[in-house]
């Protein structure tokens, strides 16, 4: 029929449909946080002074607190909002260290895979495209070694959690090593600050909760992350060297 799109250029309309939609929900999703003035509850001084309401709607509804928690926090992710700091600390308050480190640790998981898909799927292959031949060369060269330099990512407290969770999209990184890696490299982060969450009444400020050591310990776990690919360069630098 006359106006209709050639049905080989269906798809690709389709496809470019989808991403549009998938950023202006993104978009929407974070404008109304601010608009509505979402950031004023993911503060210190708000889980503070509603602690009692938390602990006693906790206790009367575990299985609906759960649920909650972990859709807040996984949207939390998902959208790139801020407050993931206070929501740790939140959920080790209610539901103690060890509950509250396995929720976290997944709601975290699900929202970063969620963030990285849809920036795969919105903007990955674009980006490669405008990068070229060098864009090739690194993409080349990070999913070769994707899970250790990912881990590395994940346990050093340097790097942004959000960048940590759309960098990777635009490389090939198959699904499961980054999954692998967010749910693996996580952990030590999470119970540190979820298990700060537990002295909630004692904590006046987010300033200096983690002690230079623990940061040095993180970052020493990162280091230890790199070590297979620091083996494996030595090996083929080896074997590609003249005898003698």
């Amino acid at each position: 029929m006359a106006g209709e799109p050639p049905v080989r250029d269906r798809p690709a309309r389709a496809g470019r449909w989808g991403r549009l939609a998938m950023l202006a929900l993104f978009v929407g999703g974070v404008v109304a946080f601010f608009a509505f003035g979402g950031q004023r509850y993911l503060t210190l001084e708000t889980i503070k002074a509603n602690r009692d309401a938390m602990l006693a709607f906790t206790e009367a509804r575990f299985a609906a607190s759960l649920a909650i928690a972990f859709l807040v926090y996984a949207g939390a992710v998902a959208f790139s909002l801020p407050g993931g700091l206070v929501l740790s600390l939140a959920m080790g308050f209610v539901f103690g260290r060890w509950v509250g480190t396995v929720l976290v640790v997944i709601a975290a998981t699900v929202g970063a895979t969620i963030v990285f898909l849809a920036a795969r799927y919105v903007f990955a292959d674009a980006a490669r495209r405008r990068l070229g031949a060098l864009g090739e060369r690194i993409n080349a060269g990070f999913t070769e070694n994707a899970l250790s330099y990912l881990l590395f990512l994940r346990l050093v407290p340097a790097f942004p959690f959000f960048l940590v969770n759309l960098a990777p999209a635009f490389s090939t990184i198959p699904l499961g090593t980054y999954v692998l890696a967010t749910f693996v490299g996580i952990i030590p982060g999470t119970f540190v600050f979820v298990n700060l969450g537990q002295s909630l009444g004692r904590i006046d400020s987010l300033q200096g909760l983690v002690s230079a050591e623990t940061l040095g310990a993180f970052a020493l776990l990162g280091v230890f992350a790199l070590v297979p690919i620091a083996i494996r360069k030595w090996r083929m630098r080896r074997a590609a060297a003249p005898d003698g």
